[in-house]
């Protein structure tokens, strides 16, 4: 048996799977998010550890014998949160998460410093780790000044589980200290935020191991004392091991409450001006393309609320077959930008709304205005030299007929939807523990799932959306100057 733990936002959920990567058990624990002040977001740290014992609280009693039988541990987690621990190994403050934006004077500072974006291949996003030290150091010195670790969220999960400071590439990637290129952490980069090496933990693959698991641990679950902790990986990353997204070509996109296209590439090609995130993959010697939208999911959903139905039965009401697109348009800009604009002012809006337009309109202006944002991300990855034939759809957009037609259309790609299973972070992490376990290879063990449905560009069609995303594209100036 192997076991994934995915530590996100509002939850933690743990899975056992078995040797042939059947789910055989899996829980959910929900956390709660701090906002304190305007643009803040913390979480405390001790809450990941209680939420994740009671998992295994309930793992072991409903599943002792699948407990006992776990070899590996696998960790998926949360990217870019600032866990700052003092000599003891304990926080010396919450923990300042990925959304946070507080620290974006310091993020531009950073970004416009020589070396960041060489070294990191990526512009220094306020969401990153290193401009929230950057913040502590000018804003709470005495706090700073006890800071002897610095770690991030799933890697204060390891130190619970085996009691050393260790992390993999893929997640350290978001950091702003790696150097992603040649996979080591940069001490002129750490320096520029007031740290060192002495505050980063050691470095390992995302498919080895990382060390076993404590006793306590052993004594109080039933575990066995041999269960060694995989190295793990940041949220998407995981995610594409969860989907088969393992070399060259290979490429999902996510349709969740933000927009993920994750391409997997064999070859360190960064472009940090087109804002597409360039980070170390979960597979050795391989790297990732990301190109990110805020508010895919959210935006729809947004939507509904304002016309009190629900996402769901609004993609329903429109059938399965694309029509052409109307005058309307919609930009989903409702908290900013980040792929291709890294743009946290610019807002959405409807443009061409007209007396005709109904419900019906609006639903598809919003659908085609998420998916010209994925097309933004598709040229940004295409700038950066990652060209995709076919995407696989994940998320919860991706039950939609409609909308999976309209992407292929609009992005001229093949879209797969997978047959119903869990790709989610803690499968990919339990994959991960697999890997490390078995020493087997990536490729054959974490194979793409079956395909459901495959959708293709309508050709019919494409001729009339092409001079409609050119609108949307030129009209960003536009709507950056109100």
């Amino acid at each position: 048996m192997y076991l994934g733990i995915d530590l996100g936002t509002s939850g933690v959920k743990v899975l056992i799977m078995s040797e042939d990567q059947q789910i055989i058990a899996s829980t959910n624990q929900s956390l709660t998010v701090s906002r304190p002040a305007s643009g803040w977001s913390e979480q405390d740290p001790q809450s990941w550890i209680l939420a994740t014992a009671a998992a295994f609280d309930e793992l072991a009693a409903s599943r002792p014998d699948a407990i006992r039988q776990v070899k590996a541990i696998g960790l998926s987690g949360q990217m870019h949160g600032a866990t700052m621990l003092d000599e003891t190994d304990n926080p010396v403050a919450p923990c300042i998460l990925w959304n946070d934006t507080r620290s974006h004077a310091e993020a531009a500072r950073l970004d416009a410093t020589p070396g960041f974006r060489e070294l990191t291949g990526n512009i220094v996003f306020p969401g990153f780790t290193a401009p929230k030290l950057a913040w502590m150091r000018n804003n709470k010195p005495e706090l700073f000044d006890k800071i002897r670790k610095v770690l991030l969220p799933k890697d204060y999960l390891r130190l619970w589980l085996t009691g050393d400071h260790v992390s993999d590439y893929s997640d350290s990637a978001g950091t702003s200290w790696l150097d992603v290129g040649k996979r080591v952490w940069s001490p002129d980069l750490l320096a520029a935020t007031g740290l060192d090496l002495s505050h980063m933990p050691a470095l390992a693959e995302s498919t080895e191991s990382t060390g076993t698991i404590r006793k306590e641990l052993v004594e109080r679950w039933g575990f066995s004392a041999d269960v060694i902790v995989a190295g793990g990986a940041g949220d998407n990353a995981a995610s594409a091991i969860a989907t088969g997204i393992v070399g060259e070509g290979d490429a999902f996109i996510s349709l969740g409450t933000s927009g993920v296209i994750y391409a997997a590439i064999d070859s360190y090609r960064p472009l940090p001006q087109s804002a597409v995130h360039t980070f170390c993959h979960s597979t050795a010697n391989h790297w990732c393309h990301m190109a990110v939208i805020l508010a895919a999911t959210d935006a729809l959903n947004w939507y509904a609320n304002l016309v009190g139905s629900k996402a769901a039965e609004l993609t329903r009401a429109l059938g399965d077959e694309i029509t052409a697109p109307g005058s309307t348009m919609f930009f989903p800009y409702l908290g900013g930008e980040r792929t291709p604009h890294n743009d946290a002012s610019i807002r959405g809006a409807f443009i061409g709304l007209s007396h005709p337009d109904d419900r019906a309109v609006l639903t598809r202006a919003v659908l085609e205005g998420i998916s010209y944002a994925f097309k933004d991300g598709i040229r940004a990855l295409e700038a950066a030299g990652t060209n995709l034939s076919r995407l696989i759809a994940v998320g919860g957009g991706s039950s939609s007929d409609y909308w999976l037609s309209l992407l292929a259309t609009i992005l001229d790609k093949q879209i797969d939807r997978p047959e119903d299973g869990d790709f989610g972070g803690a499968f990919g992490a339990a994959r991960m523990g697999l890997v490390a376990a078995t020493k087997g290879n990536p490729s054959d063990l974490c194979k793409m799932p079956a395909i459901e449905k495959s959708f293709y560009p309508n050709k019919a069609l494409q001729d009339s959306f092409e001079p409609v995303y050119a609108r949307y594209a030129a009209a960003y100036s536009s709507l950056k100057e109100l």
